[in-house]
């Protein structure tokens, strides 16, 4: 049987896991916590998974390589230099691993989003010989980009980038054009130097638009580290999760909590967050709370928000809501929380009083508003506040607009000028979370549920660079 490679996307945090198999055996490579999803692949496939292999020690999510391994009994890949607190095969540059007669792994040490990265070059055999069929390349050669070089610290950042460049043009010259490129990174994660331009590549694509492979190195260098922008906070803890080796995710359903409690814990000054639509978070929401809807990256964003072990408890339209919360939330080490209800907000207020809207506008609307015809019931913004990156900034933002990023806003707030504040983002879901975190705080908000790139044609003055 001809050698298949099968990807498992995490969307919620951009990244990629994957199974290959030839009918018999499975190699998985980089399998996100919630490992169920790979064992019903692998049992949907009828192979056994025989070989995991990590790329390296992961600073987005944690990791289900060890308890994969566990359960299956299979080979545990991981670099032989990462001292990790558990048993595994060690595996070096220049290691070739037969998975079965028609299927073998080479490693090769690629070095520059971690010192230790390595990639693993898919080899299939065929008319008596062994053939590359692509190579699982982690956060080193991503689609259109590579691995950002600066998760182990400002200090090490040029050094990576220099290992990175060296990195994938090893790569490219060891593969053929026609050979595959799966990377772990580069479909929305902090992880990645830049976004993934292809949902899919080969190295010969990376050849021609991958500046990487067409750069000099300093130029790349220099382009690279100019262009890393912040990380979440949450990825301090998963590194060392991971090399002391996780603990299997508990998703058994999270305790029920009634009206009564969630203002208790609303009080205690606990994160409640309101799983649902943005849209729905505004017609009406239980005050207290933060907007972070299932519909974007909730994960990523409660992660950096939060500090660290605050209790978390989840509202949800549906037992299903909170499950995939739990789910998403458990990725990147956030094991069990306080607590959830399912339902409207009408059932978790012990009183009307505690209901809350939230006023929506659109760029048209903010264009109007600044030119004296603010629509009727939304005050006038005195503040126009921009949530997004300081890539996102500096690239284009509203003229005159005070610029806070979302993962900054909590410990800013007293930062944001007086009067009705107006906040966006790129799309509205940053916003919404904003916009609810200075409604707690007693501010007079309106979001901005609209996408950026309509501003300027909607008549809002925009300009670009740190002005």
């Amino acid at each position: 049987m001809t050698v298949e490679v099968s990807v498992i996307a995490t969307s919620s945090l951009g990244d990629r896991s994957y199974l290959a198999s030839d009918g018999t055996a499975g190699i998985v490579v980089d399998p996100q916590r919630d490992i169920d999803r790979v064992m019903y692949l692998a049992g949907e496939k009828g192979v056994r998974i025989t070989h995991v292999a990590e790329t390296h020690i992961h600073n987005d999510y944690v990791s289900g390589g060890l308890e994969l391994a566990r359960l299956t009994g299979a080979h545990y890949l991981v670099a032989a230099p990462d001292e990790v607190g558990f048993d595994r095969t060690p595996v070096t540059d220049g290691t070739t691993v037969t998975v079965s007669g028609s299927m073998r792994l080479r490693v090769v040490a690629t070095p520059g989003h971690t010192f230790h990265h390595l990639s693993y070059v898919l080899d299939e055999a065929r008319d008596g010989d062994w053939h590359p069929v692509g190579v699982f390349t982690g956060g080193s050669l991503l689609f259109g980009t590579t691995g950002r070089t600066d998760l182990l610290g400002g200090q090490h950042a040029h050094e990576l980038a220099h290992r990175q460049h060296a990195s994938a043009r090893r790569l490219a010259d060891l593969l053929p054009d026609g050979a595959q490129v799966w990377p772990t990174h580069g479909f929305g994660s902090f992880c990645s130097a830049g976004q993934s331009d292809a949902p899919e590549s080969t190295i010969g694509r990376e050849r021609q638009a991958n500046p990487v492979l067409r750069l000099a190195a300093d130029e790349f260098v220099t382009e690279t580290l100019a262009g890393l922008d912040a990380y979440p906070a949450y990825y301090a803890h998963m590194g060392v999760a991971n090399l002391a080796g996780a603990a299997p995710a508990d998703l058994t359903p999270v305790a029920r909590a009634d009206a009564a409690e969630l203002r208790a814990r609303i009080a205690d000054g606990q994160w409640v967050v309101d799983l649902r639509h943005r849209r729905a978070y505004a017609t009406s929401h239980l005050a207290g709370t933060v907007a972070l809807g299932l519909d974007g990256p909730m994960s990523t964003w409660l992660g950096w928000l939060v500090d660290w072990g605050t209790p978390i408890t989840l509202l949800g339209e549906s037992a299903q809501q909170i499950a995939d919360a739990q789910r998403e939330l458990a990725r990147i080490g956030i094991d069990r929380p306080a607590a959830g209800a399912t339902g409207e907000p009408r059932q978790w207020a012990v009183e009307p009083g505690q209901l809350r809207e939230l006023r929506t506008a659109d760029f048209p609307a903010l264009a109007a508003a600044r030119a004296g015809d603010t629509p009727a019931q939304l005050p006038g913004p005195d503040v126009v506040l921009d949530v997004r990156m300081t890539n996102e900034w500096v690239d284009g933002h509203v003229d005159g607009a005070v610029h806070i990023p979302l993962p900054d806003l909590p410990g800013r707030l007293a930062e944001v000028p007086a009067g009705a504040v107006w906040v966006h983002c790129g799309s509205g879901y940053r916003a919404a979370a904003a916009a609810s975190l200075l409604a707690n705080a007693g501010r007079e908000v309106v979001v901005i549920d609209d996408m950026f790139g309509r501003a300027e044609a909607a008549g809002v003055a925009l300009r670009s660079g740190n002005a």
